[in-house]
């Protein structure tokens, strides 16, 4: 088991997976449906699956590319500690426990669900042909939110879409940070990504614009439905949190891009959720 979490890097859930809270709790405090806690631990399921499926499929498709690296040759399939075969079988296994799980949902999100996993399996090929692959990672993470909506309504909505696109441009906008370390081997090995097309100074130009449009993206809630103090605390969290994590992380300096990557956005989503849930119960309750 501690060999396959670390497969996954399963602490990366943190970014997600509160984001997932808030699109279940939005739908349940803006729309006449009531709370389900069958609903709530299958969305978990879900989330949980296609992560690990996507986490695995992206190990196993790497694991010459990783092997390769001096940061990532001592993942688990290059040092030998989980086997290729391993690591796709527990892919499938993943898969079908997500559909298997969606079955019992809606029928909405039973059939989108191999789109769900089209979109983050498929992540893993991006980086071979396009430096937009940072945006396809960001895409992946952007169905948290919605589709915890739909797990709730089987109705699609202009408020989970906002929060979607926030969690797409911040994804996308951190993954470029994290990438940052790897543009030379990228270069060297005929890889794809935004530092390695354009530079790390222009790299973290393109992670700042798209961080700012994840701000404008969390403020618009604000315009169309009752929102209270709680949530702009969360506000000022999450947007100050990615405000610090461009002054870590400097073109000629990259020591703290783990911390920017990890530490950071790992608060910022965390704080940013607790303060959205707590903003439903006060209005709601006090």
């Amino acid at each position: 088991m501690k060999k396959y979490l670390s497969l996954v890097t399963f602490s990366h859930t943190i970014f997600a997976m509160p984001f997932a809270f808030i699109g279940f709790f939005l739908a349940i405090s803006t729309t006449s449906h009531q709370f389900s806690w069958l609903k709530l631990i299958l969305m978990i399921i879900c989330m949980i699956c296609a992560r690990n499926a996507a986490m695995a499929f992206n190990r196993y498709l790497d694991r010459e590319i990783d092997a390769k690296n001096p940061r990532t040759k001592v993942r688990d399939i290059p040092s030998g500690r989980i086997t290729a075969k391993s690591a796709l079988l527990f892919t499938i296994i993943n898969c079908l426990l997500f559909i298997g799980a969606t079955w019992f949902i809606n029928l909405l999100c039973f059939f989108l669900s191999p789109v769900a996993l089209l979109v983050v399996l498929g992540y893993s090929a991006t980086k071979r042909f396009t430096a937009l692959c940072h945006l396809v990672l960001g895409l992946g993470l952007s169905l948290a939110p919605i589709g915890a909506y739909l797990v709730v309504t089987g109705e699609f909505a202009l408020l989970p879409i906002l929060f979607s696109l926030a969690v797409l441009c911040w994804v996308s906008g951190f993954d470029i940070i994290y990438a940052l370390q790897d543009e030379d081997f990228d270069l060297t090995e005929n890889l794809h990504s935004i530092p390695s097309y354009l530079g790390k100074k222009n790299a973290l130009m393109v992670s700042n614009i798209l961080h700012f449009f994840a701000a404008i993206f969390v403020i618009a809630p604000l315009f169309f439905t009752p929102l209270a103090w709680p949530y702009f605390i969360g506000l000022a969290i999450f947007i100050g949190m990615l405000v610090y994590q461009h002054q870590l992380v400097k073109p000629t300096d990259l020591s703290k891009v783990n911390f920017a990557f990890m530490t950071t956005n790992g608060i910022a989503s965390v704080a940013f959720a607790v303060c959205f849930l707590f903003d439903i119960y006060y209005r709601h309750h006090l």
